[in-house]
């Protein structure tokens, strides 16, 4: 996607609008560094004070990150998600899997009713890479491909916000996923039954096992917190 040169009246405004498209398309990708001030100004035909106050202000919307002497980088990929960064980064542990805990159990459930055979594939494929994981004992591979799996369950619901809504919780995610597999160490969580209840269409059975999945990381986390 290229830019293009602002005009007239209201030049902050307008860069701002065309930066958060570059983020928000995805042609500046989650945690890439953008162009610098110098190379912007003249890709949009302003001045480098113009840019400086539109980075600004995407910056204290949590788009953009400033890092001095480095660059600046994306962030978040909008600005719920820039203000739920922001809030989850003062929140207790317990309290993102609660919010995680009602997310991943409506999406079982709703995906119980709403899958296609795309959805099933998707699903079963994503739970092959997370038993894949597990057993290389890597903790970075598997949070990602832990967070993958549930990915798939909750775009199996076609709910456009419930997906634009986990993707934007998916930061605080990774480091409950993390923390959970900390504290867990040894014990294995099987996710398989939730694919198998979504793909026989049991919207009961999926939102039991969903549950339960985090049930036993909310003990677990509990239990953790009480040794502590």
């Amino acid at each position: 996607m290229s830019l293009r040169t602002a005009q007239r009246a209201s030049l902050v405004d307008q860069v701002i609008d065309q930066l958060k498209e570059q983020i928000t398309s995805g042609s500046w990708q989650l945690h890439g560094k953008i162009p610098t001030e110098t190379v912007l100004a003249e890709q949009l035909g302003v001045g480098r004070n113009t840019v400086r106050e539109a980075v600004r202000a995407l910056t204290h919307a949590g788009l953009l990150d400033c890092r001095q002497g480095d660059g600046t980088y994306v962030r978040a990929t909008s600005e719920l998600s820039g203000a739920m960064a922001r809030r989850l980064r003062t929140a207790e542990q317990l309290e993102i899997l609660e919010v995680r805990r009602a997310l991943e159990v409506e999406a079982a459930r709703l995906a119980a009713t709403r899958r296609t055979d795309a959805d099933i594939v998707a699903m079963e494929t994503a739970l092959a890479r997370r038993e894949q994981a597990w057993s290389g004992g890597d903790p970075t591979i598997f949070v990602e491909a832990d967070l993958a799996f549930h990915v798939a369950v909750v775009q199996a619901t076609h709910n456009r916000v419930l997906i634009d809504l986990y993707a934007d919780f998916s930061a605080a995610l990774r480091a409950s996923i993390a923390a959970a597999g900390g504290t867990l160490e040894q014990n294995y969580i099987p996710h398989d039954g939730i694919v198998r209840a979504i793909a026989a269409g049991d919207a009961a059975a999926a939102e039991h096992a969903g549950h339960a999945c985090m049930e036993h990381i909310l003990i677990a986390l509990t239990d953790a917190q009480d040794v502590s």
